[in-house]
C-alpha cells in the first residue's frame, strides 16, 4: 500500500473519530455493527428463510453465500495479508473493544454483502440487504476499526461469494432461483 493512500484512509478515519461523542450515532453504529458479529444476523435471517417452502432455497443459498464468505475472508485472505488495524498504526479512540484479528478485508461487511448478494432474487428482501450492507461497511469505518479499503474489499468479496452462491444453486436446479 502507498504511504499516499494509507495517510488518506487516516485522514477519513480521523475525520470519522470527530463524530465520536454523539450518543445516538455512537450507539446507532455499534449496534449496526454489533449486529453482523460471526453473522450472527445473516445466519438468522437465512434460518427463517429455510423454514417457509416459498424461500427455503433462498435460504440455503444465503447459508452457502455465508460459508463461502467465512472460508475466503477468515480462513484466506485475513492471515495471508495480516493488515493491521487502524488503531495499531494511530491512536484513535475505540468506541468497541478492539477486534483481535487482522482488518483486510473487513470481515463483518463482507458476510452483509455475501448474504444481501445472495438474496438477489428476492428484490424487496435485496434492497433492504444491500442497505444494511452498506451501513454495516460504514459502521466499521466510524468505529475506526476498518480501513476504507478494509471495507472496500469486504464489500467486493461477500458480493463475489454470494454471486457464486447463486451461481451454483442455479447449475445445482438447473433454473435460476425464483421468488
Amino acid at each position: 500500500m502507498t504511504e499516499a493512500l494509507q495517510s488518506l484512509e487516516l485522514s477519513l478515519l480521523r475525520a470519522l473519530e470527530s463524530l465520536h461523542g454523539c450518543a445516538a450515532l455512537d450507539g446507532f453504529f455499534i449496534a449496526v455493527s454489533a449486529l453482523g458479529n460471526g453473522g450472527t444476523v445473516f445466519i438468522a435471517a437465512c434460518l427463517v428463510l429455510l423454514c417457509l417452502r416459498r424461500t427455503r432455497v433462498l435460504g440455503c443459498a444465503g447459508l452457502t453465500a455465508l460459508a463461502l464468505d467465512g472460508l475466503a475472508v477468515n480462513l484466506i485472505l485475513k492471515p495471508l495479508i495480516a493488515r493491521a488495524r487502524p488503531y495499531a498504526l494511530q491512536q484513535f479512540s475505540l468506541l468497541i473493544p478492539p477486534p483481535g484479528d487482522f482488518s483486510f478485508p473487513s470481515g463483518h461487511t463482507a458476510a452483509a454483502f455475501a448474504f444481501a448478494f445472495a438474496m438477489r432474487p428476492a428484490a424487496k428482501l435485496w434492497h433492504a440487504a444491500l442497505a444494511f450492507a452498506c451501513l454495516t461497511g460504514f459502521s466499521r469505518l466510524y468505529l475506526t476499526v476498518h480501513f476504507p479499503t478494509d471495507v472496500l474489499c469486504g464489500a467486493l468479496c461477500g458480493a463475489l461469494c454470494g454471486r457464486a452462491a447463486l451461481f451454483l444453486f442455479k447449475k445445482a436446479l438447473g433454473r435460476d432461483i425464483m421468488i
